[in-house]
């Protein structure tokens, strides 16, 4: 078995106060001890994602206080293991490792994850870095077609159209033959998706975007919207769709309340309700979450692939943060921890 030469310290990045990322440190802390179905993950990458930005300032559903280790998801290599077979199984193992639960966030050279959920074996195929966003996008994405089959829908509405996670709903959803309507805020991001295949990009901008919004749903019959925005845009596509509609919200871009005509949903029977993954992939049985782990894994290499923009050391963590927001929709924005 390797032996791997653990330092007692490591560098992590520190949210001190839910204000930003002017509220980021960069400190040295001791390297935790895994404990019983425990292991120690050496984090090799992990990216910028929406929520990591909505955590920073306590506008995601994590809010523990604060000081906290940020970061909502990682890849890295089990180097140390607690007691309990699954433990040892994962020793010597690529994972890629969630941000909450154990350990905490992952914007740190070391963490302790549980074995039950908090990492999950990567494929040898996978590179550290595809591996490091293998988690949140593309298993929501992986959700939303899986949950749009389930309802017999062959049209899907989505806002934010044009971000990482949206591209792969596009490309997943060409796959399995279900028309997605996509709605972005910017020329640029229309022209990104139609160049990828998208057939259907609405500008939310365009003076005539509710009047085309309302065709093209009643053309398609689209009765489901998964809508990253909210805001007055959630009322917007309750109005566009067919009666017995319903909008998922499943972000607030905005940060803005979600809207909703009361007419809309007491005539016309229109819905809202919500999605989070990590309650969504635990309502799920073991053997249905592990067969998607796998089916996402195999996929990560084409459909569910995401680009890189650029990677910065961990110790440039507010660079790369201001660089991530100003430009969402060109790449991933990795953190390389050592």
């Amino acid at each position: 078995m390797k032996k791997y030469n653990i330092p007692d310290t490591m560098t992590v990045v520190v949210l001190n106060s839910y204000s930003g990322a002017d509220a980021l440190s960069i400190e040295q802390r001791p390297v935790p001890t895994p404990g019983r179905n425990e292991v120690l993950v050496k984090v090799a990458f992990a990216p910028i994602n929406p929520s990591d930005l909505a955590t920073l300032t306590g506008y995601y559903g994590f809010k523990d206080p604060t000081p906290i280790v940020p970061g909502g998801e990682g890849s890295g290599e089990v180097v140390s293991s607690g007691s309990g077979f699954m433990a040892r199984y994962f020793l010597g193992k690529r994972v890629a490792c969630t941000g909450w639960g154990t350990g905490g966030g992952v914007w740190s050279e070391y963490v302790v994850k549980s074995v039950k959920g908090g990492v999950l074996s990567l494929n040898k195929s996978l590179s550290l870095e595809q591996g490091s966003m293998s988690f949140i996008n593309p298993l929501t994405a992986s959700a939303f077609i899986d949950i749009s089959k389930k309802g017999g829908h062959k049209a899907i509405l989505l806002t934010a159209a044009a971000s990482s996670l949206g591209q792969k709903v596009n490309r997943l959803g060409r796959r399995e033959g279900i028309q997605i309507v996509n709605v972005v805020r910017r020329d640029a991001q229309v022209e990104l998706l139609k160049a990828q295949g998208a057939d259907i990009v609405l500008n939310s901008n365009d003076e005539r975007f509710e009047q085309q919004l309302h065709e093209v749903c009643h053309q398609t019959k689209t009765h489901l919207a998964f809508d990253a925005v909210a805001g007055p845009l959630t009322n917007q596509l309750l109005k566009a769709m067919p009666p017995n509609s319903k909008v998922t919200v499943f972000s607030a871009l905005s940060r803005q309340s979600v809207q909703a005509s009361p007419d809309l949903l007491i005539f016309e029977n229109k819905r809202i309700d919500n999605f989070w993954l990590g309650p969504w992939m635990s309502q799920q049985n073991l053997l249905k979450t592990m067969l998607m782990w796998k089916r996402t894994q195999k996929q990560i290499p084409n459909h569910l692939k995401s680009d890189i923009r650029k990677i910065y050391p961990l110790q440039e963590v507010k660079e790369a943060i201001h660089d991530y927001r100003s430009q969402m929709t060109g790449g991933k924005i990795l953190l390389r921890m050592s």
